[in-house]
């Protein structure tokens, strides 16, 4: 069946092309009437939109990107419940983009997104400093980004939604001192990006501040799967260093170290405590389940998606740091 268009409802209606436009965009220069008669003619004849068309008629695109590292876990998947419950409403789209945790897909993904005309981009990064130049580049064209979870160097001018990634850490390591443990190590994500920089920081902060502050007990990862926090385990099993509780950047380093732990009989918490950062739904779908640092998830996908409307009505208002609470769960892999 022939798509109707724009060009049949004028023939229909015996109205110009630019009348029908103007009257599906409910432009106030059209009167009531001819705006009723276009649309009970569009329902009539099945007229479906060209959005695009529409959109770019109005000067924008209704349409958002969203850039993420992976869609493995839940965590992104909450964040994007939360950009969903702002804008669809809206009449917004969204087109989602996922980096792989590589910076080289992350700049290919921004570089497409900017060839959609998007009106702005939600982005969570997945290395520092490496597309600060497009990051900038990107803005200074006058389409915004807003940055969430994962920051940018501080040189660059653009809004973030962010939890405290430094205190929160100290409260979980300080937690698990306060059960008793005292050889807790931990797995370390990428020092590429800053919240593992900043989580790692709390952590030695409260080893040191009880004495008890081994070098041998942090190891650096250059990943964040499963296989990674497995391999971290390895390391210190291997070279016999002693540990009595793990505390994990991420969930999937922490279920990572847990299936080491349990496929060589090691009891968790009786012998190995575990906690972690992130408290996704992955931390209840594990035995025993993870003691983790939980980030309104959801709610920081809202925050982003105000932030970027904010920049789309007003491109001089300023930039902002939001910065949410996070809680501490304890669930049985600590207790």
């Amino acid at each position: 069946m022939k798509r109707i268009t724009i060009k049949d409802l004028s023939k229909f209606l015996s109205l110009s092309t630019s009348t029908i436009s103007r009257a599906l965009l409910n432009d106030k220069n059209v009167n009531d009437e001819t705006r009723k008669r276009v649309m009970d003619a569009a329902a009539e004849l099945g007229y479906k939109p060209n959005l695009t068309a529409l959109n770019l008629k109005s000067g924008q695109s209704k349409t958002i990107g969203v850039v993420v590292p992976e869609m493995i876990t839940p965590f992104s998947a909450k964040v994007l419940e939360g950009i969903q419950n702002v804008l669809y409403p809206l009449g917004y789209r969204l087109v989602i983009t996922q980096s792989d945790e590589n910076p080289l897909n992350e700049r290919k993904n921004l570089q497409l997104l900017e060839g959609f005309n998007v009106d702005g981009i939600i982005i969570n990064l997945c290395h520092e400093t490496y597309n600060n130049d497009l990051y900038q580049q990107i803005i200074s064209q006058g389409t915004p980004l807003v940055f969430f979870d994962r920051i940018p160097d501080k040189s660059l001018n653009a809004s973030k939604v962010i939890v405290d990634d430094y205190i929160n850490s100290s409260l979980m390591v300080e937690y698990l001192i306060k059960t008793g443990r005292k050889r807790i190590a931990h797995i370390m994500g990428p020092q590429t990006i800053r919240n593992a920089v900043e989580r790692a920081n709390g952590y030695k902060r409260i080893m040191n501040k009880y004495h008890i502050f081994d070098e041998n007990l942090i190891i650096k990862t250059e990943g964040m799967t499963f296989e990674y926090g497995k391999r971290a385990v390895k390391h210190w099993s291997d070279k016999d260093i002693e540990f009595d509780s793990i505390f994990a950047f991420s969930d999937t380093l922490a279920i990572g170290a847990m299936n080491f732990l349990l496929e060589n009989n090691i009891k968790i918490p009786g012998e190995v405590a575990v906690a972690s950062f992130s408290g996704t739904e992955l931390s209840t779908m594990v035995y025993p389940q993870l003691t983790s640092v939980q980030q309104p998830l959801v709610k920081m996908g809202e925050t982003a998606a105000e932030l970027i409307l904010e920049k789309i009505r007003d491109h001089s208002a300023p930039s902002k740091t939001v910065l949410l609470d996070a809680v501490l769960v304890y669930r049985d892999s600590t207790l």
